[in-house]
């Protein structure tokens, strides 16, 4: 990879420049015939991409000097614990819950949340290990890229920036329906009809003032997510003292109306209820101290997180028969059959506010991300640049908003939700694959026996996971397929843990019970990719093709 020019003639560049050389500075598109000498490669670079992994080194030290300017550490466990409660607590809790009990788990939503909460914490798990261990912007990008390589980590950067551009449109565009919710108008009433499209400015003002105040100060915006999220908590905590004062005991009868069946439905929707914390990553490069603040701000927050929602669930199956619970607005309706009409606004109130703050914290994040893709030239470089007085990635998040910005006037792309939930759970699932990998593989120091042991064991631990998830799909109600399914999966892992030695110990703070954590981790995500259905394989397959 080259550097353009010496270290200390590169600092005295200005930020904004537009040269060719900061766009596309590799030798291959120097001119066509160095760009016809490229195409002619293509295989042997293909196979070099597809085999290459970088180093802890490479993505802590070198890659950094791509953005010029060092991002700011300004960030403590506080800060980041609130992060966390920004980054999830959205809209999800409020939309995700009634529709889910009444359809599918009944009063036993709340098993729901605690199994989904059980899978994100192991996925919180695997991200603060590398994030201890590896403090960079990248996220699971850098992290995958180490342990699994170029190939792996090029999709994943693909499915990452399209998260993070159809994601925040999506929210944006939620933001300005509750808004209107709030002003008691029908959720389209502010948008502007032209032809086939609602045309929503209300949406692109709220991204471009998040990005705003994200682009100025990493802490300014910790500060001011700290406020928004604190007001959110007191009417969490208000719907929480209001619901169970308002509790009818009798409501939980019958607590399994659709059986196991039905929990695990309902936990496959509503585990999306807790994504968002990996952002809390991305923020390493930023944060003091990484080794203290990183487990304490992010598993602290998502500990927190995982109790707040399950009573919550619980409240509102108290509250009303889960028969009569209104999917689309579940809390609004609840308050209202107990004689507390009015809380419908202060319902709407959180929502907005929750939605805010993610907004705002993933204007953060996504930035970040976007930043190590750029300094590792898988998009231009000239994205990897961190402002020197700011001491934030503007060129980075400005990509992400105005291009979030152009999706949210037009639509929210609905049609691409399940293939956003794919591929988060897709990455939650390699970055478990990549945490068994970083503990049992070491290049030149592990034999290479214990290579291919560690590939064929972790072909058995995903190929059970897959056998378990399409026996799911087929046969809800059989049993036989999980007799060979699950022991399979059972003897993969029991492979790990005795005949691999672990070749690697974390420094500072570790994932527990290694292999057996991660490896369920892949089996739960797995599990919960296959109750998306085939329409989401295929767009997330030629999406993937379409990236390659």
């Amino acid at each position: 990879m080259s550097y353009i020019g010496k270290e200390d003639e590169v600092q005295q560049r200005p930020y904004w420049r537009w040269s060719k050389v900061d766009f596309l500075p590799e030798e291959s598109f120097q001119n066509w015939n160095t760009y016809l000498s490229a195409l002619s490669q293509i295989y042997s670079r293909f196979n070099d991409r597809l085999l290459s992994r970088s180093d802890d080194a490479n993505e802590i030290t070198q890659l950094r000097k791509q953005s010029e300017n060092d991002m700011k550490r300004c960030l403590t466990w506080w800060d980041l614990t609130w992060f966390g409660f920004g980054s999830v607590i959205g809209a999800g809790i409020f939309v995700l819950t009634g529709q889910e009990a009444h359809h599918h788990a009944g009063p036993a939503i709340v098993l729901s949340y605690v199994a989904s909460g059980i899978s994100a914490m192991l996925s919180v798990f695997c991200y603060t290990e590398f994030a201890v261990e590896i403090p960079v912007a990248g996220g699971s990008f850098a992290y995958l890229r180490i342990e699994l390589g170029d190939f792996v980590a090029f999709i994943t950067a693909g499915n990452i920036l399209l998260e993070s551009i159809v994601g925040g449109a999506a929210v944006a565009r939620a933001w300005t329906s509750y808004f209107a919710t709030l002003l008691n108008r029908q959720p389209d009433s502010l948008r502007i009809p032209k032809g086939n499209y609602l045309l929503d400015p209300i949406a692109v003002a709220v991204l471009a003032i998040a990005a705003t105040i994200a682009m100025i100060s990493t802490k300014k915006t910790s500060q001011l997510n700290w406020i928004a999220t604190a007001l959110n908590t007191l009417v969490i905590l208000f719907v929480l003292i209001a619901g169970f004062a308002h509790a009818n005991t009798s409501n939980l009868t019958p607590f399994l109306p659709h059986g196991a069946k039905g929990i695990f439905q309902a936990a496959a929707i509503v585990y999306f209820a807790y994504g968002g914390f990996d952002s809390i990553a991305t923020m390493a490069e930023e944060t003091k101290n990484p080794s203290r603040d990183i487990p304490l701000g992010l598993l602290g927050s998502m500990s927190i997180i995982t109790v707040v929602y399950c009573l919550m669930a619980l409240s509102l199956s108290m509250m009303q028969k889960y028969t009569e619970i209104d999917p689309n607005a579940a809390y609004s309706m609840a308050f209202q059959s107990v004689g507390m009409k009015w809380a419908k606004y202060l319902v709407a109130l959180g929502a907005l506010k929750g939605m805010t703050t993610v907004l705002l914290v993933g204007a953060l994040g996504q930035a970040r991300y976007t930043t190590h893709i750029a300094r590792a030239h898988m998009i231009p470089p000239w994205f990897a640049l961190v402002h020197p007085k700011t001491g934030t990635p503007i060129n980075a998040t400005l990509l992400i908003t105005i291009s979030s910005g152009l999706i949210a006037f037009f639509s929210s792309l609905d049609v691409l939700a399940s293939l956003l939930s794919l591929s988060t759970l897709f990455i939650f699932m390699m970055m478990a694959v990549a945490l068994l990998v970083r503990r049992y593989y070491v290049r030149e120091v592990t034999p290479g026996i214990n290579q291919l042991k560690l590939v064929i064991f972790l072909l058995v631990i995903i190929a059970s996971s897959m056998g378990t998830s399409a026996y799911w799909g087929l046969r809800p109600n059989g049993w036989v397929g999980y007799v060979v399914t699950i022991p399979l999966w059972f003897l993969g892992t029991m492979g790990i843990s005795i005949f691999l030695p672990q070749q690697r110990t974390p420094k500072v703070w570790g994932v527990p019970l290694v292999p057996w954590l991660p490896s369920l981790s892949v089996v739960i995500n797995i599990f919960l990719m296959g109750s998306l259905g085939p329409p989401a394989f295929i767009r997330f397959g030629i999406c993937t093709v379409a990236m390659l």
